[in-house]
């Protein structure tokens, strides 16, 4: 990252949206960085930053509502007149809701996010590929309906691609408002019958947008790879890192986050996203989720959050730290792109999980091999928030059921 920082500036004053791992990724490259504390606001508390020294959390009910949403915020910037607020949401609601109201936010904080153009057309999926076919992005073969499908459009020669297939919800942030037993963040489904059924639930909860219907790419875990972009505000890609996933979690909600990762270089791949974002003069974070097709040896995207990443300290760890880049940004601003080059093995789980679970040997020997190089990362192991008593037992809980749900959902290698 090319770009300095005033040292004369206004104090940094972090605010982020949301408690869980991704809050707690982006208040350790804070306080990594500056030495300050990040403040929080979310509906309820959660493990991933409970008891933490370095974030500030306050509990507000109905955060999820827009006008509870900004009283907040702007009550909190009014009490802080002075110091640099930089505001981030850390899940689509939050994001989508900052966006909603940037005119007004941006009178108080540095809030780096997409346009609303941008979100209403990338926060379904069905948009995000009509932008790649645009572009010339690969995504698997794609079926898009609608809650008045037919059972016959689930028929194979009506795809265009036989089964097993994926079935998924367009839009994630409707999707997650209704909730039901079983629910998954995707589906694979085995025949029609299958498909049918996984749709006709999901319409049954009161979801009502498009759901996708996808031809399967086989592989596991560590067929997915992950990218992580920043855009200034001029729409000019700023910062680019690709990652390769070892493990996801396994548990029917958790399905699809990335738990343990490998940065791995690929110039290429990176330039390929950098001018569709450009040319779309997109801002802020982007994150994109690709799966490497063994068929064919291409990777294929299969979807943007218009946020940064959970698993967003796989970034910082790699030597771009998010914090510096936004600090940076929002005062002196950034020239140049920096495309991460460093191997670097980080998770969110313990390393004996993934020593365990991680399908290929070669990539389970790369990671121990980085581990024993000390460049190796673990989110939840910073040695000055576990100083505290309460935070060290709340930790080792996490990793301890981490443990467990392995056990529970997935098969040892």
């Amino acid at each position: 990252m090319k770009g300095s920082v005033n040292l004369y500036m206004k104090p940094i004053v972090p605010v982020l949206l949301g408690a869980d791992l991704n809050c707690y990724n982006i208040a350790r490259a804070f306080h990594e960085a500056y030495g300050v504390r990040s403040h929080a606001f979310g509906r309820y508390a959660v493990s991933a930053t409970k008891y933490s020294r370095i974030i500030d959390f306050t509990t507000v009910d109905r955060l999820d509502d827009d006008e509870v949403m900004l009283d907040t915020l702007i009550s909190f910037a009014r009490k802080n007149e002075g110091s640099l607020l930089i505001l981030l949401g850390c899940t689509d609601d939050y994001t989508a809701m900052v966006v909603r109201h940037a005119a007004k936010l941006r009178e108080y904080y540095f809030a780096p996010a997409p346009s609303a153009d941008a979100v209403e057309e990338l926060t379904r999926k069905a948009g995000f590929y009509r932008l790649c076919d645009k572009y010339g992005i690969d995504y698997p073969k794609t079926c898009v309906l609608n809650k008045n499908y037919l059972r016959s459009d689930l028929e194979a020669s009506s795809l265009g691609f036989g089964y097993p297939v994926v079935v998924k919800p367009s839009s994630s942030i409707q999707y997650w408002k209704h909730p039901f037993d079983g629910m998954k963040k995707v589906y694979v489904a085995a025949d029609a019958g299958e498909a049918a059924a996984i749709m006709d639930k999901i319409y049954a909860s009161g979801y009502a947008d498009e759901m996708i219907v996808q031809k399967f790419i086989p592989g596991g875990d560590d067929g997915m790879r992950v990218l992580t972009a920043y855009s200034d505000a001029n729409g000019k890609v700023r910062m680019m890192c690709l990652g390769h996933v070892l493990l996801e979690e396994h548990t029917p909600h958790g399905l699809g986050n990335h738990a343990a990762i490998i940065t791995e270089p690929d110039a290429a791949l990176c330039e390929r996203f950098r001018s569709m974002l450009e040319s779309e003069r997109y801002t802020g974070f982007s994150n994109f989720d690709l799966k490497y097709d063994p068929e064919t040896g291409i990777c294929r995207a299969f979807e943007i959050n218009l946020r940064q990443g959970r698993s967003n300290y796989y970034v910082t760890a790699s030597g771009h730290n998010i914090a510096k880049l936004l600090v940076a940004d929002a005062t002196d601003g950034l020239t140049g792109c920096d495309i991460n080059e460093d191997t670097v093995y980080w998770r969110s789980i313990p390393h004996r999980v993934v020593m365990d679970y991680v399908a290929d040997e070669t990539l389970a020997r790369k990671a121990d091999a980085l581990k024993k190089s000390k460049k190796s990362y673990s989110s939840l192991i910073y040695p000055y928030d576990l100083r505290s008593p309460m935070r060290l037992l709340c930790v080792a809980e996490q990793l301890r059921r981490q443990n467990k749900k392995f056990k529970t959902y997935c098969k040892k290698r």
